[in-house]
């Protein structure tokens, strides 16, 4: 993380929209926030409300979300707000090195403020294996808002207005925007531990059986699931980005990009490419696929593997990766 002492780093979010091809709430479910219709193409207020600009293949798309973040003074401490919740605790993925405090989400001037400080936090944490507390401390703290739990979707279109924080040439944050399955939560690694990010609703009585938490050959399903339903929680990530100057050797791809991904699981070993390759014209991964301007698959990225808390649960997870490069005009800006 590249900051300064005392200097402060924002991500900036406008607006977040959903919209869906079927069942919509009204405007009174307070789901839809009335500034919304200001400013976007709207027809019929009060009744569903059909957004044209998204009509594509013959669908029409309805506005179930929406959130302006255009009331000051919004906190988003656990159990503050019916939309969103900042979360506060350690993140230990993805070896980070900052913690999330919620104080440091809020609303003002029209926008939703997400911001990074410099500022030492000790904290007690628990070892999952040995189970002694103990201390730790963290030299940044940052912000992660969530909707887990609070408004669930089965498909349609999210669209995010948003600034990125920082200088756009300088690596070292990681700005996302990303969604995933309700059955995991974000950074609470006992809630995705062989849920995320799985796909799969059918019965081989073989590793798979054990991999999965939720099978499609388990007679019984805890938590008041279905018996012989697969059951997981996919990752959709929406944008990450990747500030620098570095160059992304065998692409076409220079920092700053960002990244779009699909995650799912299984994962299958014979089908995937090697990392900093480009696929085989026989691989998933290459045939079909079309990109935009600027946009090429991600090589090195094409999934992971898992380790569980044996062998029998360890797994592998296939990933689908674009990158987006482009060349700003005001490098301080993205």
């Amino acid at each position: 993380m590249i900051v300064t002492n005392n200097k402060l780093i924002k991500i900036i979010i406008v607006t977040v929209i959903i919209i869906t091809t079927c069942c919509m709430p009204s405007i009174i479910s307070g789901w839809i926030d009335p500034a919304t219709y200001h400013v976007m193409n709207i027809i019929d207020l009060k009744q569903n409300i059909t957004i044209e600009s998204y009509a594509h293949h013959h669908r029409r798309y309805h506005l179930v979300m929406s959130d302006e973040f255009n009331t000051n003074g919004r906190q988003f401490h656990d159990g503050s707000d019916p939309k969103w919740t900042a979360i506060h605790k350690d993140d230990y993925t993805n070896f980070a090195l900052h913690y999330y405090n919620s104080s440091l989400v809020n609303t003002n001037d029209g926008y939703l403020n997400i911001t990074t400080i410099v500022q030492d936090v000790t904290f007690k944490y628990e070892d999952a294996k040995t189970k002694p507390s103990m201390k730790k401390t963290k030299n940044y703290q940052s912000g992660m808002l969530q909707g887990w739990n609070k408004f669930c979707f089965t498909g349609g279109i999210v669209e995010i207005s948003a600034k990125l924080p920082g200088d756009a040439y300088i690596g070292g944050l990681w700005p996302a925007m990303w969604m995933l399955g309700n059955l995991a939560r974000a950074t609470y690694v006992g809630s995705s531990n062989n849920i995320w990010p799985w796909s799969y609703d059918t019965c081989k009585h073989d590793s798979l059986q054990h991999q999965q938490r939720f099978s499609a050959c388990n007679l019984l399903n805890h938590y008041d699931f279905h018996p012989l339903q697969g059951r997981g929680a996919p990752e959709i990530d929406i944008l990450e980005a990747m500030p620098g100057k570095a160059i992304l050797e065998q692409t076409t791809t220079t920092k700053p990009y960002y990244s779009a991904s699909l995650q799912v699981a299984p994962g299958i070993e014979d089908y995937r490419p090697n990392v900093g390759e480009v696929p085989k014209k026989t691989l998933w991964y290459r045939d079909g696929m079309t990109y935009g301007h600027n946009t090429s698959l991600n090589i090195f990225f094409y999934g992971m593997h898992l380790d569980g808390d044996t062998k029998e649960q360890s797994y592998l997870a296939d990933a689908i990766s674009a990158n987006r490069w482009f060349k700003l005009l005001n490098p301080l800006r993205y």
